[in-house]
């Protein structure tokens, strides 16, 4: 660890300085360039269905650039000059599932295809309206995601599997999956398995912890509003996402094709393309989704799953799940005292980045107790946050991890 240095760890400012004044330059005028695309499609001045994705594109290729294997830079994307595929052919076996695998699942790309139906779904206004509070409450809420690492250290997992398996703890499938993906290859199928058997639980089990947890004196509060939240515009939350994406592709190259295709999502829904947002939102978020479980079932052949690593994957990821919730509620609590009593709690488990399921349980929960208290923006803020928090952890996990 102490031969690497910060260019080396957030391989966006290392490539900077290492590709040339001419080269950095250059990326430097094509990230503003797409950025000034995304606001021509916005605007109409330009066709948004190809401008807006392709500023976009241009912004994450650019900040994502990173140090490839041998040395040169490259990125995570794609090889336009690929031309021998005779070794992609060979892998192209003749079982039916196999060219869906080897194209969408073994290198991540239904995990992305997932995202960016999610972002979709993610309303950014929210976060802005309360983005201090809503960060707060998500970064609480990966308490799991940072506790499990040394439990499963000390039960013999190497810190790369430690690292997958707590991820598990963000309750965000498809950032478990790229993380095993990169960094424990040979478990991503039992951790991604365990991952998504345990997302049920954060509906099924979460109103018992909180309930636990919060009493129902606490989960009755109803928050007095001093003045209404300020509705943010679409060319706001456009501009805030296309930023957003090109500094944390930036930081996390190695986590840039989820950075994208998140704020892809969240930049087709903002800016008004109709029909690609109901193909994104729909066909393609369910259908990934679909394929991705009948993938993952396909997947558990009985000797893989005979490891005898699993039991302590079951263990450890029920552990993350636990401590996230247990986090974000202890931060609803430190919210609740700084707000001085107006502060519900129970919002603090929205920040547990299920979407929407965790938010809809926290307004769920205290509906039942107390019927005028409306949570469900302030959830939704958290829930928002807590999406981009688990990527940007997946983003330093399979940065930093693979130096310790």
């Amino acid at each position: 660890m102490e031969n690497i240095d910060w260019t080396t760890l957030f391989q966006g400012f290392g490539t900077m300085m290492a590709s040339g004044w001419l080269l950095s330059c250059a990326r430097v005028f094509l990230i503003c360039l797409g950025l000034l695309l995304i606001y021509l499609g916005w605007k109409g001045v330009l066709e948004p269905m190809v401008m807006i994705p392709m500023g976009l594109g241009m912004v994450a290729i650019n900040c994502g650039t990173l140090f490839m294997p041998d040395g040169s830079l490259g990125n995570l994307f794609l090889d336009p000059m690929l031309s021998d595929t005779d070794e992609l052919m060979t892998e192209m076996q003749i079982d039916f599932l196999q060219p869906v695998y080897t194209l969408t699942f073994s290198n991540g790309l239904i995990a992305c295809f997932v995202f960016m139906g999610i972002g979709t779904l993610l309303d950014v206004g929210f976060l802005l309206q309360k983005p201090f509070a809503s960060i707060f409450l998500a970064l609480c809420a990966e308490l799991g995601s940072f506790v499990t690492v040394p439990i499963a250290s000390a039960l013999g997992l190497t810190l790369e599997e430690s690292a997958s398996i707590a991820t598990v703890g963000g309750a965000d499938g498809p950032m478990v999956l790229f993380t095993s993906l990169a960094l424990a290859k040979h478990l991503f199928v039992p951790i991604t398995v365990v991952a998504y058997l345990y997302l049920g639980l954060t509906y099924g089990g979460y109103p018992y912890l909180v309930k636990l947890l919060v009493p129902k004196r606490f989960r009755a509060i109803k928050m007095t509003v001093k003045k209404a939240p300020k509705n943010y515009d679409a060319k706001i939350k456009l501009a805030f996402s296309a930023v957003l994406c090109a500094v944390l592709c930036f930081l996390f190259p190695v986590a840039s094709p989820l950075f994208f295709s998140l704020f892809l999502g969240v930049a087709v829904r903002e800016s008004g393309m109709k029909h690609i947002y109901e193909f994104v939102s729909g066909p393609l978020l369910y259908g990934s989704t679909f394929m991705l479980g009948l993938l993952l079932g396909v997947l558990c052949d009985a000797h893989l799953l005979l490891d005898p690593k699993i039991l302590k994957l079951l263990v450890l990821g029920i552990l993350a799940l636990l401590f996230s919730g247990i986090g974000g509620i202890i931060g609803g609590y430190i919210m609740y005292f700084i707000k001085r009593g107006n502060y519900n709690p129970v919002i603090g488990i929205a920040a547990v980045s299920c979407v929407p399921t965790t938010a809809k349980v926290a307004q769920k929960i205290v509906s039942k107790d107390n019927p005028n208290s409306f949570i469900l923006g302030d959830a939704l803020g958290a829930n928002i946050s807590g999406v981009i928090t688990s990527a940007i952890i997946t983003g330093i996990y399979i940065t930093v991890i693979p130096y310790l």
